[in-house]
């Protein structure tokens, strides 16, 4: 059994965030919105993050609407 990963606490979230143009962390998760052209894109940019998201058995919360995708990532840890 693998050992269990540690979380960071909120001092060392922000140390790490520092180094991540737009991702701030809010309501116990790291998020960050990217803003698109339109809808076509917007979908292009959600099955984007799916993919990668799967490839990392990672998977975040996606808030989809026109022109705008939000990425929160939090762990059950």
């Amino acid at each position: 059994m693998a050992p269990e990963e540690s979380t960071y606490d909120e001092a060392q979230i922000a140390e790490r965030l520092g180094t991540l143009p737009g991702w701030y962390y809010e309501d116990g998760a790291i998020r960050r919105a990217y803003d698109t052209s339109g809808w076509p894109i917007t979908l292009m940019l959600v099955n984007a993050v799916g993919f990668c998201a799967e490839a990392a058995n990672h998977h975040p919360d996606l808030t989809v609407s026109w022109g705008r995708v939000t990425v929160a990532l939090s762990t059950h840890s």
